[in-house]
């Protein structure tokens, strides 16, 4: 029989809420900050290095308003921080660099690109996070505190706080 001829049943342990509101989630907080296309993209040019409005513009292709609605949501965030520069007899400009907060969020950001190389790539990556020292490759993975790895599968939710509604 093929998967299109089995009766779609639910499974024996259906969830039909999650037991965090939305508005008690990491997740839709950090979401609200950087969940979207254009400010996943702003921030990995930041951290390739490029920070001037116009560089981040011609290079991701964004709209100019986009891109400055997306930069001021990420400064006052405490993300990006505006760091201002003139060149010659022009006006100040200003470059945008992560702050120890926006370099954090290079951890799911980098997850996102570990993904997107491992799972929609045939090539192999064009980048590769390594050890400074060492130049000895890194991936993220979950590990306990003592540094133990443990597989993505052997992982569970242990939800600590329950949704009150």
């Amino acid at each position: 029989m093929s998967h299109s001829d089995k009766a779609a049943s639910p499974p024996a342990d259906r969830v039909s809420r999650s037991p965090v509101a939305l508005d008690d989630c990491g997740m839709t907080r950090a979401v609200d900050v950087l969940g979207d296309r254009w400010t996943l993209l702003i921030l990995r040019e930041a951290f390739y290095g490029v920070a001037r409005f116009e560089d981040i513009q011609a290079d991701i292709g964004i709209p100019r308003a986009a891109l400055s609605q997306r930069l001021d949501r990420l400064v006052e965030a405490g993300v990006l921080e505006r760091v201002p520069y003139r060149e010659g007899k022009s006006r100040t400009r200003y470059e945008y660099r992560p702050t120890p907060r926006g370099m954090d969020a290079a951890l799911p950001v980098f997850a996102l690109t570990q993904w997107g190389d491992t799972h929609l790539r045939a090539d192999g990556p064009p980048i590769r996070m390594v050890e400074q020292e060492t130049q000895e490759p890194l991936s993220l993975v979950l590990a306990t505190g003592d540094g133990r790895v443990v597989p993505a599968d052997k992982a569970e939710l242990k939800i600590l706080r329950r949704r009150k509604d």
